[in-house]
């Protein structure tokens, strides 16, 4: 739907969802474009229309991020450096600097917080905001969505895209469906009908796994999972069979939390094929080492704890965890202590279908601190 279509639909009401003063929800997802790859396309102008990747082109290098001239080619971010390479013979890799994407980022929250203090950051490069009730007295969300991307297009030469709907949810989603340097807006009219038509691959919270077991039990768009119950999802999703449900339903109540603090970082990957063989672990948790280490890059966040998680094959599973003095200063570090909780649990007794690993204990680091990285990301 054209964007600023139906803002009658926001002052109006009728929405699923209220706010406590009951009002309907006004939020923003803002997401920066490819964003590492843009500041460095920025800063670097010979690297400007030419497909980047962010990251090492070693061989156990993956992909920070792609620039959209890659993405053309199928290059994305956690791929591995030689399969982006392959895809893209001509990408262009260049190392990663956090330091200046966390200045850029206190940029753009900077921007954020002259229309709201409702601000819900998710990474460096994507944030809610909520301005139902916002500092510029502006009625309509869209208008404040458009008056920030502009702001941020001036103030970093970057650009951004924008959801704008009544929930979290769908915000989210709305701010992928005009990509790069788009606006969209999902009304509360409007929204049941958009969830119904939507593949559930494309949901937030509904990683391949899930959508890979939704479709093997039938469900591959919103109105699939409309149909099923709330007892049927429960069982087959335990604790997030109600937010199925709800989101399903184009629902979801959960507010823009300013003062969001993560208690841990974490990642994991159920396998096509139950894994045996202790290599065949190495391999698994590899890229999920490498995610944890990318987002705590990213944040300057460090930790102290290291949990691996093992699920079996016949769905019981196990945590093992081991706690160090002092922050974990580097990836090589992490699958070090990683390695420590692995290798007593081989040979296995039965099959490994998912592991996991989680970093907890965070505090966050000195930004006038070099990141100290030893693998490649």
């Amino acid at each position: 739907m054209p964007a600023g279509e139906p803002e009658d639909d926001e002052r109006s009401g009728g929405a699923l969802v209220t706010s406590p003063a009951g009002r309907v929800r006004k939020i923003i997802h803002i997401d920066m474009d490819a964003f590492y790859a843009s500041v460095e396309q920025r800063d670097n102008p010979e690297l400007r229309g030419k497909p980047v990747a962010v990251g090492y082109p070693e061989a156990r290098g993956v992909v920070a991020a792609a620039s959209y001239e890659a993405r053309k080619f199928g290059v994305h971010s956690a791929m591995p450096s030689v399969t982006a390479k392959r895809k893209c013979p001509e990408l262009i890799f260049v190392p990663h600097r956090f330091d200046v994407y966390r200045a850029v980022s206190r940029q753009i929250q900077a921007i954020f917080a002259e229309y709201t203090p409702l601000i819900e950051p998710l990474s460096l490069d994507e944030a809610y905001l909520d301005v139902t009730e916002n500092l510029k007295g502006m009625q309509l969300a869209t208008e404040i969505a458009e008056e920030i991307r502009a702001r941020i297009r001036a103030e970093t030469q970057l650009t951004a895209s924008a959801g704008v709907s009544y929930n979290k949810f769908l915000a989210k989603i709305a701010s992928d469906q005009r990509k790069p340097d788009g606006l969209f807006v999902i009304t509360p009219k409007h929204g049941p009908d958009f969830v119904q038509a939507l593949p559930v691959k494309k949901f937030h919270g509904v990683g391949p796994a899930t959508a890979e077991k939704m479709k093997g039990l039938g469900i591959e768009t919103g109105a699939d999972l409309k149909s099923r119950d709330l007892v049927f999802l429960q069982q087959h999703f335990g604790k997030s069979g109600p937010y199925f449900y709800w989101i399903a339903r184009g629902i979801d109540e959960r507010e823009v939390k300013p003062d969001r603090i993560r208690k841990s970082i974490g990642a994991e990957d159920t396998f096509r094929e139950d894994i045996h063989e202790l290599e065949a672990a190495r391999a698994g948790l590899k890229p999920l080492i490498d995610k944890v280490w990318h987002y705590c890059e990213a944040s300057g966040i460090r930790g102290k704890t290291v949990t691996l998680k093992v699920k079996w094959a016949d769905f019981t599973q196990i945590t093992r965890s081991k706690t160090i003095i002092a922050p974990i200063a580097s990836a090589a570090e992490m699958g070090e202590i990683v390695e420590l909780l692995l290798s007593p649990i081989f040979p296995p007794a039965k099959g490994i279908r998912l592991l996991g690993v989680t970093l907890s204990s965070l505090d966050q680091v000195d930004d006038r601190s070099e990141p100290q990285l030893a693998l490649a990301l």
